[in-house]
C-alpha cells in the first residue's frame, strides 16, 4: 500500500494516478472539505480511463494534528509520498504555513516510526536553495543560508526538510525532491494551479523569472527515484528557467489578450511604501514585501544536471508544457460557460 498526502493538489493527484497505472494500491489523504470530484474531472487530461482509475483510490480524511489519525492512515503502508503543503507568499498565511508545512511533516514522520513504512519521499521546493556553485548556479549543494532574508514559505520548507533529514539519520529511507514552479492541469486558481488564471487576470508582470517543471516530469522522477531506492539524497527537479514576461506573453497571446506590462523594481518599491502606510487599510498591498519584490525582480539559474544524469532523463520543454496545460484550462473554461 502507498500513502499519498496532498492527494487533491496539482502534484499529489497525478502521483496517485500514475501509481494506480502501475498496479499499486493507493491510499490518498484529503480534507473533509476537499473537492474530489474536481480531481476526478482533471484525470481526463492524463488518461483515457479517468473513472476507472479514480474509483480505485482509497480516500481517507486525515487530521495531521492527530498522531492517532495519521497512524490509522499508515496501516499496512510501505511507501509514503508527502506532497501536502501550504504554498503562499502572503503574510497573512505565515502561521498556517508554518503549522501545515513544518508540524504536519513532523507529525507524519513521527507516526512513521514503528510503522510498516519502508520508504518516504518528501516534496520540498527550490525556494530553500541559496548558495551558488562555482558555475553561478543553484544545485543540490546550495544549502539554505539562514543569514539571508527569506519568505515564510521558504523557511517553512527548509524546516520541513530538516525534519526529513532527522528521520533519515534515525534510519528511515528518505528522498527529498526540490521542484520548481509546477505546471499542471486542474486545481485552477489554487497554489501552482494559479499560473493561468493569474496571467489571464493581470495585465502586468515582473522583470524577474523562475524555474518551471511539468507535473508529469515531477511525478515520473519521484516514482523512479523511489523504485531505484535512491535514499539519503535530494534532487532538484526543474526543466528550465523562464522570465515571467516570456511566460505571460505565451499565455496571454493564446488567450487573445494584449501583452502584459512589466512593472519595474522602482514601481514595486512604491507599492511597498504604500504597504507600509496603508497595508492595514488595503489588504492587497500587504503582499508587496521586500522579500517578495526581490523574488519577482530577479532570476537565478538552477542546474538539473544531477537528475538528468541519475535517470538519463529528458524534461518536457516549458513552452510545450504551457501549451498542453493551457489548452486544458481553456477547455475547462468553455465547459464552465456552457453549464
Amino acid at each position: 500500500m502507498v500513502f499519498v498526502t496532498g492527494a487533491t493538489g496539482i502534484l499529489g493527484r497525478v502521483i496517485v494516478l500514475e501509481l494506480l497505472k502501475k498496479g499499486r494500491k493507493v491510499r490518498a489523504a484529503k480534507r473533509p472539505s476537499s473537492n474530489i470530484a474536481e480531481v476526478k474531472h482533471s484525470y481526463q487530461f492524463y488518461t483515457e480511463n479517468p473513472d476507472g482509475f479514480f474509483n480505485q483510490i482509497e480516500w481517507v480524511d486525515v487530521d495531521f494534528d492527530d498522531i492517532h489519525s495519521i497512524e490509522l492512515a499508515l496501516k499496512d503502508v510501505t511507501e509514503v509520498y508527502h506532497c501536502a503543503a501550504k504554498v503562499s507568499f502572503h503574510p497573512k498565511d505565515e502561521k498556517e504555513m508554518e503549522h501545515t508545512n513544518i508540524k504536519g511533516t513532523e507529525n507524519l514522520l513521527f507516526a512513521c516510526e514503528n510503522s510498516t513504512v519502508e520508504k518516504f519521499l518528501h516534496v520540498s521546493s527550490i525556494a530553500v536553495l541559496d548558495l551558488l556553485n562555482e558555475k553561478g548556479e543553484l544545485d543540490e549543494s546550495s544549502d539554505f543560508n539562514a543569514k539571508d532574508e527569506h519568505s515564510a514559505y521558504a523557511i517553512s520548507k527548509h524546516l520541513s526538510e530538516m525534519e526529513v533529514w532527522r528521520a533519515s539519520a534515525e534510519g528511515l529511507n528518505t528522498i527529498i525532491i526540490n521542484p520548481g514552479m509546477i505546471i499542471g492541469s486542474g486545481n485552477w486558481g489554487k497554489s501552482s494551479g494559479d499560473i493561468f488564471p493569474t496571467f489571464e487576470k493581470n495585465s502586468f508582470t515582473f522583470s524577474g523569472g523562475t524555474n518551471y517543471v511539468d507535473v508529469r516530469d515531477v511525478v515520473e522522477i519521484a516514482i523512479q527515484l523511489m523504485e531505484k531506492n535512491t535514499f539519503g539524497e535530494r534532487f532538484v527537479v526543474v526543466s528550465e528557467g523562464k522570465r515571467y514576461a516570456d511566460l505571460g506573453r505565451q499565455i496571454r497571446t493564446k488567450l487573445g489578450l494584449k501583452e502584459a506590462k512589466i512593472l519595474s523594481r522602482s514601481q514595486l518599491n512604491l507599492g511597498r511604501a504604500a504597504n507600509i502606510f496603508l497595508g492595514w487599510l488595503i489588504p492587497q498591498l500587504r503582499i508587496i514585501t521586500k522579500t517578495n519584490i526581490e523574488s519577482i525582480s530577479t532570476m537565478t539559474e538552477i542546474s538539473n544536471q544531477k537528475i538528468k544524469e541519475k535517470l538519463n532523463y529528458q524534461f518536457i520543454p516549458v513552452s510545450e508544457s504551457i501549451n498542453f496545460h493551457l489548452n486544458n484550462y481553456i477547455n475547462d473554461k468553455k465547459l464552465n460557460k456552457n453549464e
